[in-house]
């Protein structure tokens, strides 16, 4: 399903981010387990020797939460970071951020045109898959990028394989998501594109399924824990050998 069958045409979605950005980290912020669940997705790509002479990408990294989780666990590494969205990346830049960390504005299906080029040796996509208009053939692009063993780490929502997390996701975006993103923005058109993106997205086999059928090897996941399990999960996946 394409992001215009959501109710936002696919155009208009870095719009909406850009739009949403000064309210964003506030609004994730409000989600104890957040940018923990992010550090978790980051240390289960189980990057070696503090990421030392490692380059990792953070494909859709938005105001720079990911990038931080990966800093955390690789603080040698470099680690080139991307968005779509001007105002989301803006956000991101205007943090401290050491010399080894390089913003990049650009789609994420654009990245050759940027000369953004592999190998890495890690992919960290955050909430971005569910995203992109062609996700099997961004699957592809990814696993071109890495090394061979590289590995993709895809933290990402999945609910349609439990009824249980979809109707808990039912219950957050309509009391406190959407709410909270109309206080902070007068606009609820993102959020409530957040809300259907999610239940349209595969569940977490359908999509474990995907990422083997794009070529990748040692294709498994795990959920996170708190409120958000069976909704958060990381899938990881190595390019093969």
């Amino acid at each position: 399903m394409r992001v215009g069958d959501l109710g936002l045409p696919h155009g208009d979605l870095s719009a909406a981010f850009d739009a949403g950005a000064s309210a964003y980290d506030r609004l994730v912020g409000a989600n104890p387990g957040y940018h923990a669940h992010l550090l978790l997705s980051a240390r289960r790509m189980r990057l070696p020797n503090r990421g030392k002479g490692l380059r990792i990408l953070d494909a859709g990294c938005g105001t720079g939460a990911s990038t931080a989780a990966l800093l955390a666990v690789a603080p040698e590494a470099d680690i080139v970071a991307v968005d779509a969205s001007r105002g989301m990346l803006d956000a991101a830049r205007a943090k401290d951020w050491p010399a080894s960390v390089r913003f990049v504005h650009a789609p994420i299906e654009g990245l050759a045109a940027e000369g953004i080029t592999g190998p890495f040796d890690g992919i960290l996509a955050a909430y971005l898959i569910r995203n992109v208009a062609e996700p099997d053939e961004q699957l592809r692009r990814f696993r071109a990028l890495l090394r061979p063993g590289g590995t993709l780490a895809v933290h990402e929502y999945s609910v349609r394989d439990s009824r249980a997390a979809t109707a808990i996701w039912h219950a957050v975006c309509w009391s406190i998501i959407i709410p909270a993103g109309w206080l902070r923005t007068r606009d609820t058109a993102l959020y409530r594109y957040l809300w259907r993106s999610v239940l349209t997205f595969d569940g977490a086999e359908r999509f474990r399924r995907r990422l083997a059928d794009a070529g990748f090897a040692a294709v498994h996941s795990e959920t996170v824990p708190g409120w958000e399990a069976n909704i958060v999960h990381t899938f990881l996946a190595d390019a093969p050998s």
